[in-house]
């Protein structure tokens, strides 16, 4: 009976894992991953995502009157964007939280009273979203706000 072999006889590397086959190997991976990171991105904005689509009309619960009280901000999430929900003596107000700029997120600056973006300190008011300082070239886009019982909602338009 001749013996049973499992690799090729005429191969010199005897089954082992040998250079060439190796480099194959890493250029084939080279090439799919490739492919997949220039795919991934236009497969994702031919086919956008459920939560990027705005149903339109909705309340959002963004929190209450302890979670922001009377001289405080705070960025929160409306769907995909931020927004900067402030309470100022004339009331609660929300803005977009994209600077008119160069789009950086705003934030509170409790020093101070104002929203801020940290990217080239421009200056907003809290009453209005008019711009007060640095280089922003339009104020704060508003957004509608309601406050019911001690709760803050957002209302999507």
């Amino acid at each position: 009976m001749e013996p049973v072999h499992t690799t090729d006889p005429g191969d010199p590397a005897g089954g082992r894992q040998t250079r060439r086959r190796f480099l194959r190997w890493l250029g084939g991976l080279t090439i799919v991953s490739t492919a997949a990171m220039i795919l991934t991105p236009v497969v994702g904005f031919l086919m956008p995502s459920q939560s990027g689509r705005a149903s339109g009309g909705g309340k959002t619960l963004v929190g209450t009157t302890a979670d922001i009280p009377a001289g405080a901000g705070k960025v929160v999430a409306m769907g995909s964007k931020p927004v900067i929900v402030v309470n100022t003596p004339q009331g609660v107000k929300a803005y977009s939280a994209i600077c008119t700029h160069l789009g950086c997120v705003v934030a509170w600056n409790d020093m101070i009273g104002v929203i801020q973006c940290p990217c080239h300190d421009g200056h907003f008011n809290p009453a209005n979203g008019a711009v007060v300082s640095g280089p922003p070239p339009a104020p704060l886009p508003p957004l509608t706000v309601s406050v019911e019982g001690d709760q803050i909602f957002l209302t999507e338009a």
